[in-house]
């Protein structure tokens, strides 16, 4: 057992102990109040993305404390609001909503408690659909952005293929089939952002968040987005022998090079490969099942926790590349 005898050694055959010194590490970084707290980034002191982003790397574990996660689950429904959002708690510093309640539904649906339909109801709220004003033909139809207030067209605000992936994996952990109009409209949206080449980007309305940059009349597929596309896919009923999913993954196992992001071409992309490392690391492995279990071990710290030396996505900060290191050793 460990220290804190919460997580048998034995349940985590070798060479896989250094799960078993994450899971111990983001334990011990729970505070009283159940949450996880930020003590790098400003933004993420409040604890609303954190806990739940770290009780879903670790209920994916054998044996995780009931009571650490009674905790954590009554500090997430104790962020709640009243339209089901999480990362609301502090109206002019919104803590990423709709990824908030995303991981909220998700964390929540793991650990066999309620509270989740009401988040469920407001992340469909929150879609670029029909029901906001957005047609299929806008750019950003069938996305979701950040959270916060609705968006109506012309008003896009922040759309991303990451937050629509983990909405989309929150609908369907919620119980919403594929044939309903969120899934569905959810498809232009993903399908949108894959290239020919069988790979995705990020964005289809924000050209600077594009972090690989531009190919001729396109941006450029890499490594974290790609992954994601292929978990999009899947979470939109998309099956793995869908040729999107097929070229989506072929394009992925052709360019993987470790913990390296490929994708990125050229000196002022320099600092991405290593600066989406541990996001990458989780995504490929739930997308296509690569392992990068090696390279995770040797970046371990002593502590047992993971830090990435780059923060352009604010991986330097542990309680963000812990739970992505255990996801990545795991899979799911």
């Amino acid at each position: 057992m460990t220290r804190r005898g919460f997580l048998s050694l034995a349940a985590i055959a070798e060479p896989r102990t250094a799960l078993a010194r994450g899971a111990d590490y983001l334990w011990r970084q729970q505070g009283k109040d159940g949450g996880w707290h930020s003590r790098t980034y400003g933004l993420l002191r409040s604890g609303q993305s954190l806990t739940p982003f770290a009780l879903n790397a670790l209920l994916r574990l054998p044996n995780a404390p009931q009571a650490g996660v009674g905790r954590a689950v009554r500090f997430i429904l104790a962020n709640t609001n009243r339209h089901g959002a999480v990362g609301m708690s502090e109206p002019d510093i919104p803590d990423f909503p709709n990824y908030s309640t995303a991981l909220s539904v998700c964390a929540l649906r793991r650990a066999g408690w309620e509270g989740w339909r009401p988040m469920v109801e407001y992340l469909r709220g929150q879609q670029f659909a029909q029901r906001n004003g957005w047609k299929p033909a806008d750019a950003a139809f069938g996305a979701w952005g950040m959270g916060g207030e609705v968006r109506t067209p012309p008003d896009t605000g922040h759309v991303d293929l990451s937050m629509t992936r983990h909405v989309l994996e929150a609908l369907r952990a919620g119980g919403v089939a594929v044939s309903d109009p969120a899934i569905q409209a959810a498809r232009i949206y993903v399908e949108r952002c894959q290239n020919p080449d069988g790979g995705f980007f990020f964005s289809t309305t924000e050209a600077d968040t594009n972090k690989a940059g531009e190919l001729g009349k396109l941006y450029r597929s890499y490594g974290t987005t790609t992954a994601d596309g292929v978990l999009a896919l899947v979470a939109a009923g998309y099956s793995r022998g869908d040729r999107r999913v097929v070229a989506a993954t072929r394009w992925l196992r052709e360019h993987h090079r470790g913990m390296a992001v490929a994708g990125f071409v050229g000196p002022a992309y320099d600092r991405w490969p290593e600066g989406l490392a541990f996001y990458y690391a989780a995504a490929v492995r739930a997308a296509v099942g690569v392992d990068v279990t090696g390279e995770l071990e040797r970046r371990q710290r002593a502590d047992g926790s993971w830090s990435n030396a780059e923060n352009l996505v604010k991986e330097d900060d542990p309680l963000i590349a812990t739970p992505f290191a255990i996801l990545a050793q795991i899979g799911g």
